[in-house]
């Protein structure tokens, strides 16, 4: 049994500590400012006058975020849906989400609306200390059962940061008290390809004290996928992922923050989640069969078709993918209207970024990751052909 102590620095807020937190923040300027983003048909003061009377997490949860949640799912999607939920269900005790990563703020938090809808406990979300940047964000965040993930520390320190992290998140899920969230790598995925990083499979390893198999077994893993037809912040993506082919790419003092606010106010067109099934006992003792890095590949692999399997492909991705690679393939999921006011989108998008950057690069990049999740679909599909040929 881990000693509680342990999980002191990143462990959510207590109710206690996150009613202290969010009643210091109701008369700063920057909750005016918060207030106007989250609740725009409201009096600047909405966000301050409910924190000063917020009597708990689930309260806050419940009467602002899930509203704010809803809120932004109304006026910056064309239609949202998610399928799935019978996988939770099936679940005899907490789980382990392990879910693609497209938006910092939306993708836990549209999963956390999802379970709230269907009866189902609210989970605990992993998020990097990195998105703490002040004392607004870290309390909001905090208050809404976050674990912190401690970025940027020594290789010694990540090591044994590594090791409270685990048994933390084991602990919630094996004792019942919480399910958890987290992305399926560290930080958002730039180029539209999902997968899981091997290190994290490693991470939740550490703290098994039984063989692979039943370490594996007792986290109850189901994977997630979300699919936006509009992918929040794509042209920053572009831009970040054109920058890092020629340079280090150094993030700007408030890129986070910018990240956020923008991945909130974009327009996303259709958005779907999938609940996937459950990681299955045959699936985690094959990987068992294998040895060394070989072991957390195959776990590697099982959730990442999960999420690939997961995707709902929307007309952007089989325009992008089309225009990028100069094919016809997929002409029969858009029309002539629907290619042009695409092109449109994305012409508009690349004014946004400095001249100086060579506009074809950028374009290109940002058709992919748009097309990219049909290529994903596609190899998954002939590897899948390839096996049934073997057996």
């Amino acid at each position: 049994m881990a000693d509680e102590n342990e999980f002191i620095d990143i462990q959510p807020f207590t109710d206690e500590e996150a009613v202290k937190a969010l009643g210091e923040l109701a008369d700063l300027p920057e909750t005016k400012e918060i207030s106007q983003v989250m609740f725009p048909n409201e009096a600047e003061t909405y966000l301050s006058d409910f924190l000063k009377n917020v009597k708990s997490i689930d309260d806050f949860q419940t009467n602002v975020m899930s509203k704010f949640v809803e809120l932004v799912l109304d006026r910056t999607c064309h239609n949202f849906s998610y399928d799935g939920i019978e996988n939770i269900k099936k679940v005899d005790g907490r789980v382990l989400f392990l879910s693609n990563h497209r938006d910092i703020i939306l993708d836990p938090a549209i999963t956390q609306v999802v379970l709230w809808k269907n009866h189902l406990p609210i989970t605990e979300i992993a998020v990097g200390s990195n998105l703490l940047t002040n004392k607004v964000i870290e309390a909001l965040i905090r208050s809404n059962r976050m674990i912190k993930v401690i970025r940027g520390i020594s290789a010694r320190k990540m090591y044994l940061s590594s090791q409270i992290l685990s048994k933390y998140i084991r602990q919630c899920i094996t004792s019942g008290k919480n399910s958890v969230w987290i992305a399926q790598r560290e930080g958002r995925t730039k180029n539209g390809i999902d997968t899981t990083e091997q290190g994290l499979l490693k991470m939740l390893d550490m703290s098994g004290e039984k063989d692979f198999t039943a370490n594996f077994e007792e986290l109850n893993i189901i994977p997630l996928s979300i699919s936006y037809e509009y992918e929040p912040c794509d042209i920053m993506k572009a831009r970040e992922l054109c920058i890092s082919k020629r340079q280090k790419y150094v993030k700007g003092s408030r890129e986070d923050l910018v990240s956020i606010i923008t991945g909130i106010r974009q327009q996303k067109g259709n958005v779907h989640l999938n609940i996937g099934k459950p990681l299955t006992h045959e699936e985690i003792a094959a990987a068992s069969d294998f040895t060394g890095n070989d072991r957390y590949q195959s776990i590697r692999h099982a959730v990442d078709s999960r999420v690939i399997d997961g995707y709902k492909l929307w007309k952007t991705n089989y325009m992008g993918y089309d225009i990028a690679n100069h094919s016809f393939k997929y002409t029969n999921q858009y029309t002539p209207e629907d290619l042009k006011a695409f092109t449109d989108y994305i012409e508009h998008q690349l004014d946004k970024v400095e001249s100086e950057l060579n506009r074809n690069e950028v374009r290109d990049i940002l058709l992919r990751i748009y097309g990219n999740p049909v290529a994903s679909k596609e190899a998954l599909e002939a590897e899948r052909f390839q096996d049934s040929l073997r057996n």
